[in-house]
């Protein structure tokens, strides 16, 4: 069995005001919607496990019931920080569950094709992530804004959700984390010297961090 882990417990700090971006209207349907209709429409998608802010439970069932998500097992409070979210969608899947998929529900734009595909490469690979190559020419900057260094871009990638794991292997990994802090999940099975295998996607799949996304991605939805 499959489940899908989609994370929508975030700050959404850069949005400002206390908004909860998983929830702003995006053409015609909340943020969060978006990715839950992607993974309903997934073949190898069996259940789903939706991780919210405490705060957003009801609605969070709201819009469940709203758009016909039928394959929706649990939905959770999340925790402070992406380790604790992911762990207590892990904690919420289905006994019989082997593999999980964790999307940001901050990336509506993830279609059934992309999740599919990560999917595929688990028969070889214990973690898979879509991933996309550095084309921007990148500096480091030490401090005051200042050039240090110019970074050689050709073997940089930067990385997008859904991300695939073998779920005893993530969630082996998420225990030896101890206080170190992740910013994606395939970072946990890399510090714990597993090997993560990258797809390469170069359709849009951009994560909503301000206004200006959320207008740029409502105009490529409509």
């Amino acid at each position: 069995m499959t489940t899908a882990i989609i994370l929508a417990a975030g700050k959404s700090e850069r949005m400002g005001g206390g908004v909860d971006k998983a929830f702003l209207s995006l053409v015609n349907k909340p943020v969060v919607a978006w990715s839950l209709l992607a993974f309903e429409r997934t073949s190898e998608i069996d259940k789903i496990v939706l991780v919210v802010r405490k705060d957003q439970l009801l609605a969070s069932k709201a819009v469940v019931k709203m758009f016909g998500i039928s394959k929706i097992h649990a939905i959770v409070p999340g925790g402070a920080k992406r380790q604790e979210s992911v762990a207590a969608g892990l904690a919420a899947c289905d006994i019989d569950t082997r593999n999980v998929v964790v999307h940001d529900a901050a990336r509506p734009l993830v279609t059934p094709e992309l999740i599919s595909e990560t999917i595929k490469m688990l028969k070889r690979h214990v973690a898979v992530t879509l991933a996309k190559p550095v084309t921007d020419t990148i500096k480091r900057s030490e401090k005051s804004m200042i050039v240090s260094e110019s970074v050689p871009r050709e073997k940089l990638w930067t990385v997008q959700t859904p991300q695939a794991f073998q779920l005893r292997a993530l969630r082996d990994a998420l225990k030896n984390l101890e206080k170190r802090e992740v910013t994606d999940d395939c970072m946990a099975i890399e510090l714990a010297g597993g090997q993560v295998k990258m797809v390469e996607n170069l359709k849009p799949n951009f994560k909503i961090t301000t206004v200006e996304d959320l207008q740029v991605a409502g105009a490529l939805l409509k």
